[in-house]
């Protein structure tokens, strides 16, 4: 990345600004604008998120906030109720009070005499949320949205549930916010209230996992702010983006096919990154986009922004198996809307374990599936961050446990741009059973790397709503929608469909196991193809190299550690993968704030034992500035019997050497179907 020190603008800075709600209490942020807006107004920007802006997300935040303030924008970044020194306490994601508060910061934002009136709402994953929820609320001031990493549906494409399936980022996810929202204001900014607003916290703290295990299939719990529950609401433009390796990607297509309001999308190889800091490569340019989007929307400026291709994406090319790359070779592609007229899907009718060729007609039969619980052990994350390596290794080893559908090698390349999907007359065994569909590139030597996947609880193959048992033995027609990808297929791979009954970890097993078996030629894989003979309608301006604003600076003090290990024992045959995510310890030089983070992650099963699954997420936090330190530690474990879903949390709080706050919740909730 290209950094940047001169900018159009010369920019201020307001370490802490205070914005008040209607309520009393008050929000913290950092605040970044033109001089020149002392007298020339200009339009505002806000990323609202709880990550710590004088801290956690610091160097992040200087890198795009002052770049954009020096393009001519006042730029916010607001930590959210209950989070670094705002008062409160953070309860949930996207509530109805955390809305409200984005809504009021707008609105102080458009009557400062520094701006125009005019406002706009940027973040990832959290920040895209909240940007694209808060626009279907229609707060006056708001003219454009730029996001990145979100989703239209809370239930059905997050990182709690997937296909009526719960993932194990659900967990993952839960121990995070477990950890942030237990962490202490800056006494350095909110003086000796930290005390007390940190003990506020605490007592008030239970893990939000408790909240989302009570909410197991698609009720009014998820329904509020999917914005996919009336696309209508959404009423100004929208940048919208994410990446192949992230679990976000889907909404991209949604909000392209449902928004009525100028739209762009874009999707990268990239991680659960923002696109100029994005991996795998290559990154690009985001902000000079992200400057484009905002300047025609909050400008009113004939720049071109809303010009071109609707949708572009990255096209990528085949590559061996990995569980990290730095770049991941391929080219731009453009499509003029989305659904695309150059998008064909086409069928491929199953065999047993064969793909057969489009239109080719295939004899009925049956084949079945009971999957050993170690399938999936290679699966990698439900979405990749990128530290420790977190992507799908080889697939060769989670086949042997799969049902496995093939194409002869190809003649000639293949390329897909969308969601396929897997049609299925299947029966199970029990009332309850997962369906685990993985598409992967083959390469002549017998590498398998995977493409993409999806998951299916077959309880919810009508609906998310109301599920209902499936009856063993019966066989139903259900429909398998995985992950949208953009891929190629050289000539001489195969294309392989592999179904397995669990995928354990990345999705917590069925109560029992369970056989499937699946009805051959009236099965089928169906494929988005995009024909390579389609002329690419790639913009005429390629995208910039990545670029942003000098970072604070800061000092490594501890360099920490990252690993990713799976171990089985053959004696008692327990399986275990063990993430470990240490950023070691690092000094903020601009704060003089020292801050260690280390997140341990254990998933474990016993053979085949579907009783025996448990997820068990540790987090250590400190931060320590001079004579002042604190710690915490957080530990959310997950355990289920066939009936019910056992947690154990524990909480405890510590300044300095003494330990002023413990706790622990023990609780169990009925498995629904799940």
């Amino acid at each position: 990345m290209r950094f940047v020190t001169s900018f159009p603008h010369e920019v201020r800075t307001a370490e802490t600004v205070r914005i008040p709600m209607p309520d009393g209490a008050e929000l913290a942020g950092r605040l970044w604008r033109p001089v020149s807006s002392d007298g020339d107004p200009v339009p505002a920007v806000c990323e609202a998120i709880p990550y710590r802006q004088r801290d956690l997300t610091s160097v992040r935040d200087s890198i795009h906030h002052p770049y954009l303030a020096g393009h001519g924008y006042a730029c916010l970044r607001l930590d959210l109720r209950g989070s670094g020194d705002s008062d409160g306490v953070l309860r949930d994601e996207y509530t109805e009070q955390e809305h409200r508060d984005i809504e009021a910061a707008l609105e102080w934002l458009s009557e400062q005499p520094w701006c125009t009136g005019r406002t706009g709402l940027m973040g990832i994953s959290w920040g895209g949320f909240a940007g694209l929820q808060v626009a279907a609320r229609r707060p006056p001031s708001l003219g454009a949205i730029v996001i990145a990493s979100f989703t239209d549906d809370r239930y059905a494409d997050d990182m709690h549930y997937m296909g009526g399936c719960l993932l194990s980022d659900n967990l993952a996810e839960a121990g995070t916010m477990f950890a942030y929202s237990t962490l202490p204001p800056d006494p350095a900014v909110v003086g000796e209230r930290w005390r007390e607003m940190w003990r506020e916290r605490l007592e008030q703290a239970e893990p939000w996992i408790l909240k989302w295990l009570a909410h197991q299939r698609r009720d009014d719990y998820w329904r509020r702010a999917s914005v996919c529950e009336d696309y209508a609401a959404v009423q100004v433009p929208v940048f919208a983006s994410s990446g192949w390796a992230d679990g976000y990607s889907n909404a991209v297509f949604r909000v392209l096919e449902h928004l009525d309001v100028p739209r762009k999308g874009l999707i990268g190889p990239w991680s659960h990154k923002y696109p100029h800091l994005g991996v795998p490569g290559p990154a690009i340019g985001y902000l000079q986009e992200v400057v484009r989007w905002f300047d025609r929307w909050l400008k009113d400026c004939e720049n071109g922004a809303d010009d071109g291709p609707v949708l572009h994406t990255w096209m990528q090319e085949s590559v061996p198996p990995s569980t990290a790359y730095e770049e991941r070779p391929g080219r731009w592609v453009g499509e003029p809307g989305w659904p695309s007229p150059h998008v064909e899907p086409r069928a491929h009718a199953l065999a047993r374990y064969r793909i057969a060729p489009a239109g080719e007609e295939v004899a009925p039969g049956e084949v079945s599936v009971q999957s050993p619980l170690s399938v999936g052990q290679f699966a990698g994350k439900w979405a990749s961050y990128n530290a420790p390596p977190d992507l799908p290794y080889d697939q060769r080893e989670e086949d042997g446990g799969s049902l496995v559908f093939e194409t002869d090698p190809l003649d000639e390349r293949c390329e897909i741009l969308g969601a396929p999907a897997v049609e299925l007359m299947v029966a199970a065994s029990r009332p309850v059973a997962t369906i685990a569909a993985r598409l992967s590139d083959v390469a002549p030597d017998g590498r398998a790397t995977r493409v993409t996947y999806g998951l299916l609880n077959l309880t919810h193959r009508e609906s998310d709503d109301a599920p209902e048992p499936i009856g063993p033995g019966e066989f139903r027609r259900v429909r398998v929608q995985l992950n949208g990808v953009a891929q190629a297929f050289p000539p001489g791979h195969r294309i392989r469909l592999s179904l397995s009954t669990s995928y354990w970890p990345l999705a917590w097993p069925p109560p029992e196991p369970a056989e499937l078996t699946i009805r051959t030629g009236t099965s089928c894989l169906v494929l988005p193809v995009r024909p390579t003979t389609e002329d690419d309608e790639v913009t005429p301006r390629p995208f910039d190299e990545p670029e942003g604003a000098q970072p604070v600076p800061t000092t490594q003090l501890d360099p920490g550690e990252n690993s990713w290990t799976v171990s089985r024992d053959l004696v008692d045959y327990r399986s275990v993968l063990e993430i470990v995510k240490d950023g070691g310890v690092l000094r903020h030089d601009d704060t003089g704030m020292t801050v260690g983070r280390r997140v341990v992650e254990r998933y474990s099963s016993v053979a085949d034992d579907f009783a025996s699954p448990r997820g068990d997420v540790e987090w250590s936090m400190t931060f320590a500035r001079d004579s002042w330190s604190i710690r915490t530690v957080t530990r959310t474990v997950l355990t289920a019997t066939p009936t019910a879903f056992e947690v154990h949390g524990h909480l405890d709080a510590y300044e300095g050497e003494h330990r002023m706050f413990s706790r622990d919740w023990e609780r169990s909730i009925p498995r629904d179907l799940l």
